[in-house]
Parts: structure tokens; C-alpha cells; sequence
């Protein structure tokens, strides 16, 4: 036999065993190669054809703004057409993905993390599903997708996926993504707190087709409708985001029929190009340095821990690497682990929204961006951890992100943006669920969490309850309307929470209260998913300070609505006022940490937390007198607090600054800040410890240590390279455990024996 005979025999044993291997594989998992690269795809043979074609970049120009007005098109009809909450106020995002799956186009506004993350099922969809003849993709098909294992947030989030044909040929893809809520988890809402493994969390679709022909195959949508508490959310929803990739693809083949399916081509690739290409120019730009930050989460939302997020950056070239060793290894049994994909997308959206926003809204904008991180690790957990408050971590990602970042940012020469404090970055809402006044079964959460406090900026204050970090452009809804559906009321809403800013040379955006009660419904609850009553977190940026932790506040046997009724004036419309003042005799007033496992509550009773206020910027003694008055007279601080934090001389009556008394004061305050002074060796002796504190559940590297991470107790130090399990003990069980013990001591002073646990 030849050489070429053998050489075809190699190609045909090699196609055999590739065809074997595929007919027995057992399960489609998600596929590393596509997970962990979020790099643009290489060139393809079509595309640099294209792109020799069609080199006039006001034509190339002209047709991307065509698809980024038909991206806003599409948003704009999820966002009136939806009916989960989540799309009425712009939790939301529409785009354009190339042939090979790259995000290229996205709409202004919306969740721009989707942005980073939507086309890791793209390319699943392209891998597994093209070539399979009981799948196959072709003209009218639409998949659907929601597991963050093959590239999404969290469960909540639900894609549709429409595949864009020309003549027969796939030219591009259009997709639609809605935080839906409602997803048939252990909890109502779709973020269950409770969940211990990822068979707690309700619907994980990997991505399969649901539409043929344009229609929603009726079979797929009931099994669908019966895995969730809301069957009609699902339906409504699923044809929304349907029509709005129908209407992209509409929008495309105008293009197609004006420029040519090639000019398409040859723009979404020349867009993503130019991206990645004008990245690796603004890093160059960078000065070369290292930064090193962290931030602390203070819960697992199911017991208090000291959990580290822990970011070195470094900046070399036009290299910058995010290297996330160090930070605490993943929770077993606990759901805030985060996938690397949504991790990365949290990265990619500090980018979109406060480093370079010019920049068009794609998938490009984070390609040149490296990764260092740990597998097991909290920011990269496996594939069996739960992940559906991913929220709590990713959301601080994205602070230590926006932190290191903000200190390069400084040094430019080039700016795009302000240089500004880190924005908070928690979903301080209630989420809730049950049966409603009208007898519906829901369960979703309050827009409230988009009322995020922006961080301050270097020449300004930030603004009050602006939009949350994922969200730029996001509402946060009309409460009055969603009263309609929903048996609770808001008894304070969106009024500033004073005394919770972040002072600085200029504060922090502020945060609301929400003070919730059930009214209508005897079979109503909530929960609540966030992190901050322990520790701030984030931080204030250049001598700015984090505004102050604050616990979920209750009050319980009693009915509000029977005091407002009978005796008004013993209302309080604060949660200082209702806590300290007990207004309401024989109520039962208790706070806990921010993570609320969701219970049934009943008329009347309380929940009250606030929104978190962004980090101040600069010394808070250089802050000019005249704004700290002006935060008095709009009750956003109290005259105590402006005196005792800003050392501001002034008559309480006028708000009349003494100018000369006030210099003195913060002079004397500066020369007191010398006396306290040391050198930093001395500050280190005294200050750092070379072990974490013994009462003090801590995770996470120690003292700049990140091959080693502690895991619970000082006794538990493990490689960081290989963190192995790391389960929870049920906070009832540990709760048991107390009341045993003292029910021993109870025993022993009476003289009691105990056997087997009984008397």
C-alpha cells in the first residue's frame, strides 16, 4: 500500500472515530473549550473574503448603525411587551452575534453582561447542534437557554436564540436575553438562598430548540410551563423575546436586500476587529504597574462569614492580566459560587459601563482582557456547585475590578470617562412569592434593586440611586403599579436613607428605604438575597470612605395597617425611628444579616432594608462646607453626623457655616491625624496578624499569601490550587446544637441525667 493509500486510511479511521465517539457520547456537559475562552473566534475563510470585498468603512459604518438601531428597536419592544418584571424595567438585553457566534452588536441599554456571556450557548448551538440530524439549524428555528454552566448569569435569565439565514447559508444570529425571575427553584423568585446543590435551583436548559417555523412548539412550551410556578410568565415571555429576534432578522435581511449579505459579514467583523485592536491601543496607553485589592462579603445569606474576593491586576504592555488567586474557595452547599464566564461577563461590564463606554457594546471590548483564576475557586467553581446567587460574587468582581482599574485609570494621560468611586454594587430588594390577591401562584422581586448609589466622581458627588452595576440604562419601576398584581405595599419607598453616605472630598450617590408589608394574601412571603450588615462591600477610592453596614430590620406581632387605621400618629416612616423609637407595643422588633431565606409573612408585619450607597472620593476634610450644608437641608445627612464626620462649624438654625471656625477645626483634626501616625513598619508590627482572628470564619488568602487559603477556622489551610469540598453545616442543625448544649447546662444545674438525648 502507498504512502497517499495510507494517508487516506488515516483521515477514514480518524472520521470513524470521531463519528463513534460522538454516537456514544452520554452526556453534551459543558464544554470547556468553549467555557473558559472568551476571546473573539479566529477569522474564517467567508469573513476575510468579505472583508477584501468590502473596505469602505462609511458603508461598514452605515450599516452598523443600522443594527445597533435595530438592537434598540428590539429592546424597546421586550421592555413594552414583556410581562416579567425584570423586562419592564430594562433587566434586558438584544444583539447581533456573527456567524462563528461573537457578540458584535448589543443594545445600548439592558444587562450588558449578557454581552460576555450569550455567545458561549451560540457556539454550543454551532458544535453540537448543526451537524446533529435529530437537531439540526436551519431558517424559523429558535433555541432556548437558561443555565449559566453553558453561559448565562444565573438561572433567572432566560435567551432566545434565532439563527439568521441568507439563500440557504447562516450569515449571523439574533438573540433576546430577559432576567424572567420565576424559574421553579426551591424558592419562588428564581434566586433561591436555600439552594445546597444545583438540583435545588429549578430550570437548567442547556441550549435546545423550542421554535421551528417561527412557532413555539407547544409540547417543549408545556413541559416548560409545568416546571415553574408562573406558567403564564413563561408563555408571555418566551413568544416577547421571540418577536424581538424575529424583528432583528427582519432589520438584517433589509440589510441583506440594500448592501448584500457579504457587507454584513464583512461589518460585524471589521466592528469586533476594531474593537479588540483599539483596546490593545488604550492598554498600551496604560502606565505599566500593579494593583492590588479586595473586598470582603459578609454572608453566605445563610450564615455570617468573612468571605475574600481578592484581585491583583496587573498592567504590562499592552497586556492586563486579572489574576483572581487568593480569593476563597467555592461553597459546597452554598449558592453564591459564580461560574468563570459570569465572572468574566461582570469584568467585561465594569468596562462597558465606567472604564471605556464609548466603546460599542460587544463581545470585542474584553477579548485582548487575560484571566488568572482557580478552578474550585468562588469566581471559577465547578460545574456541580449551585450558582444561583452568583450575584453576591460576581457583583464583587466587578468591584475590585472597578477599584484597580479606577487607580490606572488616574495615572492616563487618555481618559474616556471620569475617574469615579466604586458604585454599590448589592441587590438590596425583596424578593417575594406566594398567592396573590387575585389567587395567582408568582414569585419574582421588586425593580427597587436597580437603585444602586453611584460611586462619586472625581470632580463631583455621585448620584443618588442611579442604576445598578449591570444595568446602565435600567428602570426601577412604579410600585404603584406593581401593587396591582402583587398583595403587598410599600409603606415608605424611595425615600433617601440619611446618614448612610460615603463621605469623601465628594460622598457617595445615597440608596432608599423600603419598608414592605403583606396586606391581601395569607399565604404571601419574602426573601431577600445581599450581602453588606457586617462589612461594607466596597470601598471608597483615593481617602474616600464606604458608607456603613446596615442589617435587614423586622418587625413582627403586629398590624400596621390596624395602627394607620386607629391610631396614625404612632406610625414612623424610617428604620432608625421604628427600631429605636418600638413605636408598636408588644411588637416583636429583630435584625439579622441581609440574606432572608424566603418565609411566609403575615398582615402587617414589617420588612425594612435600604439600598447601599456608592464610595466617596478624596479626603473628607477637603469637602467644600457648602455641599455638607446642602446635604443637611435635603435630609440626606443629620447636622451630628455632618459635624462629627466633615468637621463643619455652623449655626443649627441657619445653616450659617462659622468659615474661620471650621478651618481651625480641621486643622486641628489634620495635626491630631500626624500624632496618630507611624511608620508603616511599626503600623505592620502592631496591625497585621500573621493568622486570621480565631472567632472569625474567614475564607480566603492571608497577609498577600494566595498558594495557601483558609477555609473556615485557622485550623482548615489548604492549597489554593486544589481547595477541594467545602460544606456548610445547615444553620438549624449548628441552631440545635446551641440549644442542646444549653439545655445540658439547664440539666446539670437541676440534677437531671440525660440518656439517649432524653430525660
Amino acid at each position: 500500500m502507498n504512502k497517499d493509500a495510507n494517508i487516506e486510511l488515516d483521515v477514514q479511521d480518524q472520521k470513524l472515530i470521531k463519528k463513534f465517539l460522538k454516537d456514544t457520547t452520554l452526556f453534551l456537559g459543558p464544554d470547556p473549550e468553549i467555557m473558559r475562552d472568551h476571546r473573539i473566534m479566529p477569522r474564517t475563510e467567508t469573513e476575510e473574503r468579505c472583508m477584501d470585498e468590502y473596505t469602505d468603512l462609511n458603508q461598514i459604518a452605515s450599516i452598523r448603525d443600522r443594527l445597533q438601531s435595530a438592537c434598540e428597536e428590539g429592546f424597546e419592544m421586550v421592555e413594552q411587551m414583556g410581562a416579567a418584571p425584570g423586562a419592564k424595567w430594562g433587566d434586558i438585553i438584544t444583539g447581533i452575534y456573527s456567524a462563528s457566534g461573537d457578540l458584535t452588536i448589543g443594545s445600548a441599554g439592558g444587562v450588558l453582561i449578557f454581552s460576555a456571556l450569550v455567545h458561549h450557548p451560540i457556539k454550543f448551538i454551532i458544535k453540537n447542534w448543526i451537524d446533529e440530524e435529530t437537531v439540526g439549524v436551519n431558517e424559523g428555528d429558535g433555541f432556548i437557554h437558561n443555565d449559566s454552566r453553558y453561559g448565562n448569569v444565573h438561572n433567572t435569565d432566560q435567551s432566545m436564540i434565532l439563527p439568521v439565514f441568507h439563500e440557504g447559508k447562516l450569515i449571523c444570529w439574533a438573540a433576546s436575553t430577559v432576567h424572567e425571575g420565576e424559574c421553579g427553584a426551591i424558592e419562588p423568585g428564581g434566586m433561591p438562598t436555600m439552594a445546597e446543590t444545583s438540583f435545588d435551583e429549578g430550570l437548567k436548559m442547556s441550549p435546545f430548540k423550542v421554535v421551528e417555523n417561527y412557532k413555539i412548539k407547544r409540547d417543549l412550551l408545556t413541559f416548560l410551563q409545568n416546571s415553574v410556578r408562573e406558567p403564564k410568565l413563561q408563555y408571555e415571555d418566551m413568544k416577547v423575546k421571540l418577536f424581538a429576534c424575529m424583528r432583528l432578522e427582519q432589520r438584517i435581511k433589509e440589510v441583506f436586500a440594500s448592501e448584500g449579505p457579504d457587507a454584513l459579514t464583512a461589518c460585524l467583523r471589521y466592528t469586533n476587529e476594531s474593537v479588540v485592536e483599539e483596546v490593545r491601543r488604550r492598554i498600551s496607553g496604560w502606565p505599566d504597574m500593579t494593583v492590588r485589592t479586595h473586598t470582603i462579603m459578609d454572608s453566605t445569606l445563610r450564615e455570617n462569614a468573612l468571605i475574600k474576593m481578592n484581585l491583583t491586576l496587573v498592567k504590562k504592555g499592552d497586556r492586563l492580566i486579572f489574576d483572581f488567586s487568593g480569593s476563597s474557595p467555592e461553597f459546597t452547599n452554598r449558592a453564591i459560587n459564580t461560574q468563570l464566564p459570569g465572572m468574566k461577563g461582570m469584568v467585561g461590564q465594569a468596562f462597558m459601563n465606567h472604564i471605556w463606554p464609548d466603546l460599542p457594546r460587544g463581545q470585542a471590548g474584553l477579548s485582548p482582557v487575560e484571566f488568572k483564576t482557580t478552578l474550585g475557586s468562588i469566581v471559577d467553581c465547578t460545574y456541580a456547585a449551585p450558582n444561583s446567587q452568583s450575584l453576591m460574587s460576581i457583583f464583587h468582581s466587578f468591584t475590585v475590578a472597578q477599584h484597580a482599574t479606577a487607580k490606572i485609570l488616574y495615572s492616563a494621560p487618555e481618559k474616556f470617562t471620569r475617574v469615579l468611586a466604586p458604585w454599590h454594587n448589592m441587590i438590596n430588594t425583596f424578593i417575594w412569592g406566594g398567592v396573590n390577591q387575585h389567587g395567582e401562584t408568582l414569585g419574582n422581586l421588586c425593580a427597587d434593586l436597580n437603585g444602586m448609589g453611584g460611586g462619586a466622581r472625581m470632580d463631583r458627588d455621585g448620584e443618588h440611586a442611579l442604576s445598578p452595576i449591570f444595568a446602565t440604562m435600567a428602570d426601577i419601576g412604579e410600585q404603584e403599579m406593581n401593587e396591582e398584581d402583587v398583595p403587598f405595599l410599600q409603606l415608605v419607598s424611595k425615600k433617601m436613607t440619611m446618614d448612610t453616605q460615603a463621605p469623601g472630598k465628594y460622598r457617595g450617590g445615597m440608596g432608599y428605604t423600603q419598608i414592605a408589608s403583606t396586606k391581601d394574601s395569607d399565604a404571601w412571603g419574602f426573601m431577600t438575597s445581599c450581602q453588606g450588615s457586617k462589612a461594607p462591600t466596597i470601598q471608597g477610592l483615593f481617602g474616600g470612605y464606604a458608607a456603613g453596614a446596615m442589617p435587614l430590620c423586622r418587625v413582627s406581632g403586629t398590624d400596621v395597617y390596624d395602627v394607620m387605621l386607629n391610631d396614625p400618629q404612632r406610625m414612623r416612616h424610617s428604620i432608625p425611628e421604628i427600631m429605636n423609637e418600638q413605636p408598636f407595643e408588644n411588637a416583636i422588633y429583630t435584625t439579622q444579616h441581609l440574606g432572608l431565606g424566603f418565609e411566609i409573612s403575615k398582615r402587617g408585619e414589617l420588612y425594612m432594608i435600604s439600598q447601599g450607597s456608592g464610595g466617596g472620593y478624596g479626603d473628607l476634610l477637603e469637602r467644600d462646607p457648602a455641599l455638607v450644608i446642602m446635604d443637611i437641608e435635603e435630609s440626606l445627612i443629620s447636622p451630628d453626623w455632618a459635624k462629627k464626620l466633615y468637621k463643619v462649624v455652623f449655626d443649627e438654625k441657619t445653616l450659617a457655616v462659622d468659615e474661620a471656625a471650621t478651618k481651625k477645626m480641621r486643622d486641628e483634626y489634620r495635626e491630631q491625624r500626624k500624632k496618630q501616625g507611624v511608620p508603616y513598619a511599626e503600623f505592620v508590627k502592631k496591625h497585621v496578624r500573621d493568622i486570621p482572628p480565631d472567632d472569625v470564619p474567614f475564607y480566603g488568602s492571608w497577609n498577600g499569601n494566595n498558594e495557601q487559603v483558609y477555609c473556615g477556622s485557622n485550623d482548615d489551610l489548604r492549597d489554593a490550587n486544589n481547595p477541594g469540598a467545602n460544606y456548610m453545616i445547615n444553620p438549624k442543625d449548628v441552631r440545635i446544637g446551641e440549644l442542646e448544649k444549653e439545655l445540658e447546662v439547664v440539666r446539670k444545674k437541676a440534677g437531671i441525667v440525660a440518656t439517649n438525648n432524653r430525660t
